[in-house]
């Protein structure tokens, strides 16, 4: 008999520079014992119970960056199983943030936020991962992509994902 399916549902936002050459990232390097210690990533986080997954995204990026979106749309969802510390597994709703109101925060309580641009995403340290999906992201391609990426002992055992 396999387990139940029951992932951790969580948003992850890639905000654009209003030039569209940079991403907002969090390097998170605030706490040693966090498991993505030293990656950069996107902000989001879990999805609370009572809200949807746009009103989930919004809210992590206002937590996060203290950045208002006015502008966002969702490029995809991952499938990401065995993912967690403890082998949770976890579905994600990715979202590209094309507009927003405000400055952001020079920090946050997971570390420093910068602009990265596009151009040199390969040479941050991320999640192995990111690698696979990224280009999905940026790739202005207007369908959404929906994939699959089994992870086992913090790395990725495969890729797989469709658009229609």
């Amino acid at each position: 008999m396999s387990k139940n399916y029951c992932p951790i549902l969580g948003t992850l936002g890639y905000i654009l520079s209003p030039d569209r050459t940079s991403v907002l990232m969090t390097h998170r390097i605030a706490r040693k014992e966090d498991e993505q210690y030293g990656k950069y990533n996107g902000l989001g986080g879990h999805l609370e119970a009572n809200e949807d997954v746009a009103a989930g995204m919004i809210r992590e990026i206002r937590e996060e960056s203290s950045l208002e979106v006015t502008e966002m749309q969702l490029r995809g969802t991952v499938n990401w199983t065995g993912f967690g510390p403890h082998g949770e597994d976890w579905l994600g709703f990715i979202f590209l943030i094309t507009g927003f109101r405000g400055t952001p925060l020079a920090q946050n309580e997971e570390g420093f936020l910068s602009w990265i641009p596009l151009k040199e995403f390969s040479r941050y340290p991320m999640w192995e991962g990111d690698r696979f999906f990224l280009p999905l992201v940026f790739d202005g391609d207007p369908r959404p992509f929906h994939g699959y990426m089994p992870y086992e002992n913090a790395h990725p055992l495969s890729w797989s994902f469709t658009r229609l």
